[in-house]
């Protein structure tokens, strides 16, 4: 039986070539039996007609925030409530741009503004729009506000140019849209995953640390948990809130971290390494405050351990994805931590390039397993997890069959 039988669903369509695609889209999710209501903003209807749409849905189309029919009740808070899921497709720029600034200049932004359900978007833009850091910034804070990004996938566009931008095609919606009422694809998996920096105590007011800002894992708990998983993080110290259904556990050192993590692996299916863990802590922590009095200090350091290497090297061990930071040749180097670890997969990203790394909202990976690479382009963190978390499950997946077999 379909998980879409009986389900409500607003499909919004904003103004854009892709508009075509929504067309399909509708008749896919009727045919799996799900309710649709479209509404058009005035954009769209310069790119497909409402009688087209409302034909598919067999609803009538609501196109204006001032249809006297349907607001002498409220129908716009109406349709708000009615809905299980509203999905956008195509979402434009601008009105992912209207959305991230809390703007109801419309029927569907107002909707969006007035639901509590669930909702969904699924960009479709020329390549240099979605690479926009304007862009970047918006998908960032819808992402932040729980607000699911389903694509855009890369590839030839209508003006002609290639790259990333495409609004997904229908069958793909479909599936995002049957594994959101499943619960997601990582339904029933335990994830353990770690993030954010380390500090090592030098004495009772300073520490060694780095500059990760946890940003990168903490997108990708809740990408994780956007699937359907069980998740865990494992925190260092960092000024982030706790994703939605997201089990946290605050540490502080290196040493804290790895017992964190060994205390709770054996119970999960895939473990993420994506903390920047302190190489090197202090030898002799100082009890008191260190005075300025010397012109040269000496700290001997010794070597903090190695948790991903160690996770990997349990007799049976989780899925294990570890991260390389690197500031020179990072695939290089991720390819040698991966085979010196033992890792199955391991995501690499330059740290000290114009763009991307520690203390930003946009960064790029290098993913690489056994046999195999896949470049994500530079992207909003969030959205950067959710497509490594797609890569994760993939191979996990494949990896779990296999056993079973």
């Amino acid at each position: 039986m379909s998980v879409l039988i009986g389900r409500k669903i607003v499909v919004g369509v904003s103004g854009g070539i892709a508009a075509y695609k929504t067309a399909q889209l509708i008749r896919l999710l009727r045919l799996a039996g799900a309710q649709v209501r479209v509404v058009m903003t005035p954009a769209a209807e310069q790119f497909i007609t409402p009688l087209t749409l409302q034909a598919l849905s067999g609803e009538p189309v609501r196109q204006s925030l001032f249809d006297a029919a349907h607001e002498a009740a409220m129908g716009h808070i109406e349709l708000a409530r009615w809905a299980d899921l509203i999905l956008i497709a195509p979402a434009s720029a601008d009105c992912m741009a209207r959305m991230s600034a809390g703007m109801a200049d419309d029927l569907l932004t107002t909707i969006c503004l007035a639901s509590e359900v669930p909702i969904a978007l699924a960009p479709a833009m020329n390549q240099g729009m979605w690479r926009n850091s304007a862009t970047a910034y918006n998908v960032h804070t819808l992402a932040q506000r729980g607000i699911a990004i389903w694509g855009p996938a890369e590839g030839d566009q209508a003006c002609g140019e290639t790259g990333p931008g495409r609004m997904l095609e229908p069958e793909q919606l479909l599936q995002s849209v049957q594994q959101f009422f499943q619960g997601g694809r990582a339904n029933g998996i335990r994830v353990l995953l770690t993030a954010g920096p380390t500090r090592e105590p030098i004495d009772p007011v300073r520490f060694l640390s780095n500059r990760s800002s946890g940003k990168m894992g903490f997108a990708l708990a809740r990408a994780f948990s956007s699937e359907g998983a069980g998740v865990t993080l494992v925190s260092g110290p960092v000024a982030l809130s706790t994703p939605a259904g997201v089990t946290r556990i605050d540490v502080e050192t290196a040493l804290e971290m790895e017992a964190a993590v060994m205390t709770r692996v054996t119970e999960c299916d895939i473990f993420v390494g994506c903390a920047a863990v302190a190489d090197y802590r202090p030898a002799v922590v100082a009890e008191q405050k260190i005075k300025k009095l010397a012109q040269k200090r000496a700290i001997e350091l010794v070597r903090n351990p190695d948790i991903l290497a160690a996770v990997a090297a349990l007799p049976r061990p989780p899925f294990t994805v570890g991260f390389a930071a690197e500031t020179e040749r990072p695939e290089e180097y991720a390819q040698e931590k991966r085979k010196a670890k033992g890792v199955d997969m391991i995501a690499a990203n330059l740290v000290a390039a114009a763009q991307g790394g520690f203390e930003r909202d946009e960064n790029a990976l290098i993913v690489l397993w056994e046999g195999g690479r896949k470049a994500l382009p530079m992207t909003d963190k969030q959205q950067l997890a959710q497509l490594l978390v797609t890569q994760v499950l993939i191979h996990y997946e494949a990896t779990h069959s296999a056993e079973d077999c």
